[in-house]
């Protein structure tokens, strides 16, 4: 979701409702406090999704390719992986500690690199399961693979709420999930069982569809919602009778996670924003990026900004960018102009991806761009888009939001977050709520003071 993204999501936004489109602004795009954070990895100039996640969760910058350990573990080291010593912990572990509810949301598989980052310490992102642990040539039964520590972690286990996709990584190979799906685990071991028998003395529900989150109690104490077998469909793809949206599985989060008095964390995931640009699908990106947006506003909806901090920001941005000299008001996923060649050129195209052409550029006017898995064009030929290494944006609304501006590393956002909502190192921190409202009234004395002496002076000259 890079700055691009924005610019291009919120024009296509307001384009879908007859306007120009370039001065709609989606639903964070409002909040008082912005930043930018620069996503690195501890070896890699460009971030991927795991050491970012590692970033933005756990409070450190760690390898490419690994999650919840510090940049002592490198990619695929088993044995450092299992050193404890190594771990690092998530801001929803550091909340469960204080009695909060804790929660994901995502359109990823649960298993994938940004929600793993939530809960799990692995040295490869790709080690969803056991079989993926096998053929790296590796011993499941040391390396726990990111499925079993979802069910089984210290942090996975207490985790309230679990909504997104990836059935086949719970599920044994010789069986077929509820869409008639293969698993994909060699240790014949049913996860989604596993974790009902560890509820078993609580209020607990495992479902699969839109009329099971749509019929699920909100005094349920543990939800495991896994809707698809891999990732969930994009939204334009969605089968809008039994899977859920983003928003839909934002809204029933945030119902079961606020019954607790001490509060919550909840994490909610676009991810499939990042899949569609990968593929260079454009108009799929930005419509993930509006489902993005949707989320975000039902969440401002059913929280109060005096006592809920929301922060929204990205992994890492990607390559798409937004050119030419198109007319105001000019279709964004549309043509933007002419090259010398004298041949058009979209709006949107990417540096690299996989419908990059050798040779001269082809008409695009013969191409249909309305189809939503049209792909755009690309620089340099890659089988997938690589991210972009820019800063992406942090936009922040609630209590200590006023923290996330001027340009950020990346790894400072949850110490902010542990520091606003008193957990960690920063549990017993001063509240310094009330001295801040002396000080605003001392403040607002010495203004008016200001003020009047100005005016009796004006008035004496």
């Amino acid at each position: 979701m890079s700055i691009t993204t924005l610019a291009a999501a919120r024009t296509h936004l307001g384009q879908r409702h007859n306007k120009t489109g370039e001065e709609t602004f989606l639903s964070f795009e409002k909040f008082p406090y912005t930043g930018l954070s620069k996503t690195y990895c501890v070896d890699r100039q460009v971030a991927d999704s795991a050491c970012s996640a590692t970033a933005y969760l756990c409070g450190i910058k760690a390898n490419e390719a690994t999650i919840g350990v510090t940049a002592a573990v490198k990619l695929s080291d088993c044995a450092a992986m299992s050193n404890k010593s190594y771990h690092v912990h998530s801001v929803a572990h550091l909340s469960q500690l204080q009695g909060k509810r804790t929660g994901l949301v995502t359109t990823t598989r649960v298993t994938h690199a940004s929600p793993s980052g939530v809960y799990a310490h692995t040295a490869n992102r790709d080690w969803e399961a056991d079989t993926d642990i096998e053929l790296a040539g590796n011993d499941p039964k040391k390396c726990i693979d990111i499925a079993q520590q979802l069910i089984h972690g210290e942090t996975g286990q207490k985790l309230n709420v679990i909504f997104g996709g990836g059935r086949y990584n719970f599920l044994p190979n010789n069986v077929t999930d509820e869409d008639n799906k293969p698993g994909w685990r060699s240790d014949n071991r049913n996860l989604i069982k596993e974790w009902e028998q560890l509820k078993n003395n609580t209020k607990h529900k495992y479902i699969n569809d839109l009329n099971s989150l749509k019929n699920l109690s909100t005094d349920t104490e543990y939800v495991l919602g896994i809707f698809d077998n891999s990732h969930m469909a994009y939204n334009l793809d969605r089968d809008v009778k039994r899977k859920p949206s983003l928003s839909e599985m934002t809204t029933k989060a945030i119902e079961i996670l606020s019954q607790e008095k001490k509060g919550f964390f909840l994490f909610v995931e676009g991810g499939r924003i990042d899949h569609a640009h990968h593929d260079t699908l454009a108009r799929k990106a930005l419509d993930e990026t509006i489902e993005f947006h949707k989320a975000i506003e039902a969440a401002i909806n059913m929280t109060n900004s005096d006592e809920t901090l929301i922060v929204v920001t990205s992994d890492h941005a990607h390559t798409m960018t937004l050119n030419g000299y198109p007319s105001r008001g000019n279709k964004i996923l549309d043509i933007g102009g002419k090259g010398d060649d004298k041949l058009p050129y979209t709006t949107l195209s990417y540096a690299n991806g996989p419908s990059a052409v050798n040779g001269s550029r082809p008409n695009i006017t013969t191409h249909n761009l309305e189809d939503p898995d049209y792909k755009y064009p690309s620089f340099v030929m890659l089988d997938s888009e690589t991210h972009g290494g820019e800063d992406v944006g942090i936009f922040a609304s609630g209590p200590w939001a006023h923290l996330f501006t001027g340009v950020t590393e990346q790894h400072v956002i949850p110490h902010i977050l542990s520091y606003a909502s008193r957990i960690g190192n920063y549990t017993n921190r001063l509240d310094y709520s009330s001295s801040n409202k002396h000080v605003n009234s001392l403040l607002l004395t010495l203004f008016l003071i200001v003020i009047g002496f100005f005016q009796k002076y004006y008035l004496v000259y």
